[in-house]
């Protein structure tokens, strides 16, 4: 259907008075929503690395093969995922339901842009890592990889945007906050285990992910006691949670690691 323009096209002199101004059609994109264009991303095999899910193919992704498209390029209309939603359980179910909790969520909108923004780009730079990340690389090698490729997809700008912190890739028997300092040839190995933890910044608004990358199977146990803990903390977040029953439900019983 024809839209009403900000101008009608007129005839011209006295003829032109009495006529009818033409309806002009808006241009496509109209209404906020811009064309974007999608690819084909095939199935992503994550098989080397223990216990992290393979990224499943899809012909509608908004990135491509490359993973050189900016965030903000991929969403002009700041459409961002929303990624998995936790609903609100027990004594804070009624904030579902209850009119002024609603407005008041709303109120955070600009917020959670931010924040989803963050949080696209921090999914689409850890699909990147996990397609190369292998025994024998430098971990400074994995880290400049990983660091640049979260200004590419944010599209860096200072304070405004960019990374939440430095990386860390502790290995071992080192628990978090790692990070090589240039220089440093430390080389990832098959039986290391390494926590791969990083951010991404929008607005001062931090979004952050770790997850374990392990090639030996002997891993398997400590790896999963970790997920279903991690899991459960999940669940048992949220308004007026307690920390210390958060940290009950997450910490279930250890898992003994496999002998070699």
């Amino acid at each position: 259907d024809d839209e009403d323009g900000d101008e009608g096209e007129e005839g011209e002199g006295e003829a032109g008075a009495g006529k009818k101004k033409k309806k002009k059609k808006k241009k496509g994109g109209g209404g906020g929503g811009a064309v974007v264009k999608t690819f084909k991303l095939p199935e992503q095999d994550n098989s080397p690395l223990l216990l992290i899910a393979n990224w499943k193919a899809r012909d509608d992704h908004r990135q491509c093969a490359e993973f050189n498209i900016p965030i903000g390029e991929q969403y002009p209309d700041a459409d961002y995922p929303l990624g998995e939603i936790q609903e609100y359980v027990g004594d804070n179910a009624f904030r579902t339901t209850s009119a002024e909790k609603r407005e008041l969520e709303r109120l955070h909108t600009y917020d959670y842009e931010k924040i989803r923004k963050a949080a696209e780009c921090h999914r689409q730079t850890r699909r990147y890592v996990q397609s190369y990340m292998r025994p024998g690389m430098t971990m400074t090698d994995v880290v400049q990889r990983l660091e640049k490729k979260t200004h590419e997809l944010i599209s860096a700008n200072g304070l405004e945007c960019g990374w939440g912190f430095p990386t860390g890739c502790s290995l071992n028997w080192v628990a978090a906050h790692w990070t090589p300092n240039y220089g440093d040839n430390t080389v990832l190995q098959y039986d290391d285990v390494c926590k791969l933890d990083f951010g991404v910044q929008v607005g001062g608004r931090i979004v952050d992910c770790a997850f374990t990358v392990a090639f030996n199977p002997k891993c398997d146990s400590t790896i999963q006691a970790s997920k279903s803990g991690t899991n459960a903390g999940i669940k048992a977040a949220g308004i007026d949670a307690r920390m210390g029953e958060i940290g009950g439900t997450s910490r279930g019983p250890s898992s003994p690691t496999k002998s070699s």
